[in-house]
């Protein structure tokens, strides 16, 4: 989990550091900061090193100083896509960061860059030769991304507490936001607490003009369900093999990393599962599982958890 904030329009370093301060809890490894008072752009990034622990600092210029990110997540097809640029000609400074990708992914796709991606992300791309601001939340919008245009300044963070450091945003809570949260224990997108700030939604870019502040939304991705063509004679055993499959693939994925993994381990249905494929791709005895037990026996299942953990040697 990173941390990222910037702005576009009125301000100083100041209040970029004090917004990026907010965000410390997020990421407790790294900082980092660009501005250009000139072009009035801010660009703000608190990093939990988990790839390139040497090579990943943000935010990350190309070479030609052009094109600048900051990001949050992690792609997980990174190192197929660096082959594809590679081969395209594209020249990377760093051994495996997947920020990198999203820079040569950008430069040769432009906009089309998500649809590419298969990961978690929440990133701002700052496009100086187009005076361009690009940001993009992946499908599900499993990585924050808030913004907000007032008072002459475009912000933007992965938290609100972030955005609203800036003194140009306003934070005057949403009655309306507020009746959703009651009714559906969540304020869906592109609702937030406050009236004059959205939640960039799952499946969404944004590309901001950094000279007129002009912006506009565009969805890259939707969740349709589909009928099946045909339904096979076992269903149950054909289909349960295909999602046996694609949840390994899924767990097998979400292990790259320089620093060690764990599983949150409840004892359920969906972390049992997620412990048991993950420990055929991780050497036995070396992975962790951590579980929370409660007093109230109604609430408690780390019997269940221990079993497991017992079960696969975590």
């Amino acid at each position: 989990m990173c941390g990222i904030c910037g702005f576009v329009g009125k301000g100083n370093l100041e209040i970029l550091k004090k917004m990026n301060g907010v965000l410390a809890h997020r990421g407790p490894d790294d900082e980092g900061y660009w501005h250009h008072a000139d072009e009035g752009v801010y660009l703000a990034h608190k990093r939990l090193s988990i790839i390139d622990l040497e090579g990943g600092t943000q935010p990350m210029w190309t070479l030609d100083g052009s094109l600048g990110v900051v990001f949050n997540g992690e792609i997980y097809n990174h190192l197929v896509l660096r082959e594809e640029l590679s081969k395209r000609g594209h020249v990377f400074r760093t051994d495996h960061s997947d920020t990198e990708v999203l820079l040569h992914g950008y430069r040769q796709w432009g906009m089309d860059l998500p649809n590419r991606l298969d990961g978690m992300w929440a990133f701002a791309l700052y496009d100086r030769p187009r005076k361009k601001l690009f940001l993009s939340r992946d499908r599900f919008g499993k990585k924050p991304l808030f913004y907000s245009c007032q008072d002459g300044t475009f912000a933007f963070a992965s938290e609100l507490s972030a955005l609203i450091q800036h003194p140009s945003i306003d934070s005057k809570m949403s009655p309306m936001s507020l009746k959703k949260y009651f009714a559906y224990g969540y304020i869906p997108a592109p609702h937030s607490l406050y009236e004059r700030v959205c939640k960039l939604p799952g499946g969404s870019n944004l590309l901001l003009d950094a000279t007129t502040l002009g912006l506009t939304l565009q969805r890259y991705w939707d969740f349709v369900l589909e009928p099946f063509d045909q339904i096979p004679a076992r269903p149950e055993e054909e289909w349960g093999e295909q999602l046996r499959a694609l949840l390994e693939e899924a767990v097998r994925k979400r292990l790259m990393s320089d620093v060690p993994l764990g599983v949150f381990l409840s004892g359920g249905i969906d972390s049992s599962a997620i412990t048991a494929f993950a420990a055929r791709h991780v050497a036995r005895g070396r992975l962790n599982t951590f579980s929370i037990g409660f007093e109230e026996a109604s609430f408690d299942e780390s019997l269940y958890a221990r079993a497991v953990a017992e079960r696969f040697q975590t």
